[in-house]
Parts: C-alpha cells; sequence; structure tokens
C-alpha cells in the first residue's frame, strides 16, 4: 500500500511539477495572478479558505500519478509533452524543467552525479550543490553544479566551478535533496569528503 502510494505520488509529481514550473514562469511573463487554484476554487465557494490551493493541488498531484499509472492516460500524457514540446516558448520551459523534476525524484533517471560543497553566494560562505555535468570552455574544464533553493529543491542556481573550487563529499543525491528540503534539519551531523 506504502509503495503504490509513494509510485502515484511520484508519477503525479512528474506530472504535475514541469507542469506548475511553466506556468509560474509564463505567469511571470504574462500575468501575475495570486495563488495556483485559490482564485477558482474562492470563486467557486464564494469564499477564500487558506491553504485550499495547496490542498487542491496535493489532490491534483495524486490524482495526475493514479491516472498516469494507467495505460490510457500515459498514452494522452506522452501525446500532450510531444504537443509541450513543439510550442517555442512552452518547450524552453517545459522541457529543462521535468529533466530537472525527473533527476531529484527518479533514480534510474539520468540525474546528478554526486553532492559536493562549495562556496556560495560568495567567498566563505558555503553550500551543497549538486554536480550536472562537466564541460569545456576555451579548453578549461568546468563542473556545472546546481545549487537548490530550500524548501523547493526544484529552483536555484546553475553555477559553473572549477574542479579544484568543489570539495566532493561521501553522501547521495537524496540525502543532499533531503538537506535542502528540511532547510538542514534532515543533514548529517559530519560530511565526508568523496572522490
Amino acid at each position: 500500500m506504502v509503495k503504490a502510494l509513494r509510485r502515484y505520488f511520484l508519477s503525479g509529481v512528474l506530472i504535475i511539477v514541469p507542469l506548475i514550473i511553466t506556468y509560474l514562469v509564463l505567469r511571470f511573463l504574462f500575468l501575475s495572478v495570486d495563488g495556483l487554484l485559490s482564485p477558482l476554487l474562492s470563486k467557486l465557494l464564494g469564499y477564500s479558505i487558506p491553504g485550499i490551493g495547496l490542498l487542491a493541488t496535493l489532490i491534483l498531484i495524486f490524482l495526475a500519478g493514479i491516472f498516469a499509472s494507467s495505460l490510457i492516460f500515459s498514452r494522452l500524457v506522452s501525446y500532450a509533452e510531444s504537443l509541450f514540446n513543439k510550442i517555442p516558448v512552452i518547450r524552453t520551459v517545459y522541457g529543462p524543467a521535468k529533466k530537472l523534476v525527473e533527476s531529484l525524484t527518479v533514480a534510474d533517471k539520468k540525474g546528478f552525479k554526486q553532492v559536493v560543497l562549495v562556496q556560495f553566494p560568495r567567498q566563505g560562505t558555503y553550500t551543497l550543490g549538486f554536480v550536472a555535468k562537466r564541460v569545456e570552455i576555451n579548453n578549461q574544464a568546468f563542473l556545472v553544479v546546481f545549487v537548490p533553493s530550500t524548501p523547493a529543491p526544484f529552483t536555484g542556481w546553475t553555477l559553473l566551478f572549477k574542479e579544484d573550487e568543489v570539495s566532493f563529499l561521501d553522501i547521495s543525491v537524496e540525502k543532499g535533496i533531503e538537506f535542502f528540503v528540511s532547510g538542514g534539519i534532515a543533514s548529517p551531523d559530519k560530511f565526508d569528503k568523496g572522490k
């Protein structure tokens, strides 16, 4: 039962979160609206209930996860995703948002390689980050490091560091995500150096 609920929730997150990120970016570009579902629900109910938008979003994520597990709905999702990837403005946000969410939630997907300690946002201040890949710029090697924000690790900063500017840590990406989601409360008491 718990495994099924977890699977449904993760399936729902993979569908809903990229859509939400796309919506938020487009909302910022075109129009500022108060809340995702609160205005609609307030209009339908005739009065506002604090937190109803959050509750409705969680229910929507679970329902999307349940529907995504069915064969017919998964084909509709694939069709909708291929349509989103053809629309110029939406594809530049939706595709990368989906890849980011998959890298944070699905273990067997191509995702972050390792957890590192970096100096950010200034010298002498440290935070954790996730190595996304190695790149070469003007014949010099850099690590692409994603530093999530707290408590929603789906947003953050993408930074380039020289390899000697990062310290590799011996903790899993999942533990690193827990660090950000919990605001550091769920962090290990000791971070060991990795390879």
